[in-house]
């Protein structure tokens, strides 16, 4: 049967690894590590999915630009101290080694920094399963398209040949941007209901599920 799709891309946190309450930790403790009061939870999940500093003004836009680069590292401080102990959504390991069998090429675009989206494809033992990646820190965030841009012309695919797959209405909001479909799962940042507004090609509720569709329709 004919792939739908040649070139896969997964965002990272909250869609392959189950990371959004770690971060929204993180954002909380580094606000009150500089004083502020910490945004809410709500808040603090609305901005997971974009590049560190765009996230950190969002959460705290009191925060004076001056200060951005404490922020950010007591934001690392704080995330770090639990990396080790997160874990892949169920399901993962094994929906990526049947895409990779039935040919697709499979990349990440992330909101990660490339020494943290190094080091989670590390401890994660996940690497091997990726062609390609792109990051916050060496691209626009999203929902600039450039990440995805990038990533098409590395592999000479085709907008209609590629798929986007995210937790968050940043993950569909870039997909648009780049006239490429998208995919949405609602066990992440974002809920249900927001990601519904961007009108992806389908929502899936578990990694099962996101894997029967793409069985079905990759």
């Amino acid at each position: 049967m004919p792939k739908t799709f040649d070139l896969i891309v997964f965002d990272w946190d909250g869609t392959l690894m189950d990371s959004a309450g770690a971060i929204v930790s993180a954002i909380q403790l580094a606000a009150q590590d500089l004083g502020f009061e910490p945004p809410s939870d709500a808040r603090a999940r609305h901005v997971i999915g974009l590049g560190l500093i765009d996230a950190l003004s969002l959460a705290l836009p009191d925060l004076e630009p001056q200060r951005y680069g404490e922020m950010s590292e007591r934001y690392r401080h704080h995330y770090l101290s639990r990396d080790l102990d997160l874990s892949l959504f169920v399901g993962v390991a094994e929906m990526l080694e049947e895409l990779s069998r039935a040919g697709h090429l499979l990349a990440v675009a992330t909101g990660k920094s490339r020494v943290g989206l190094d080091r989670a494809l590390r401890v994660s033992g996940l690497g091997d399963f990726f062609h390609g990646t792109r990051c916050a820190d060496e691209c626009f965030s999203k929902p600039h398209p450039q990440m995805l841009e990038e990533l098409m012309a590395e592999f000479g695919i085709l907008p209609g040949a590629t798929l986007m797959i995210g937790d968050t209405t940043h993950d569909l909001q870039m997909a648009r941007n780049a006239g490429v479909p998208a995919l949405a799962v609602s066990y992440g940042a974002h809920a249900r209901q927001a990601l519904e507004t961007e009108a992806p090609l389908h929502c899936a509720d578990t990694v099962p599920e996101l894997a029967a569709w793409l069985r079905a329709h990759g």
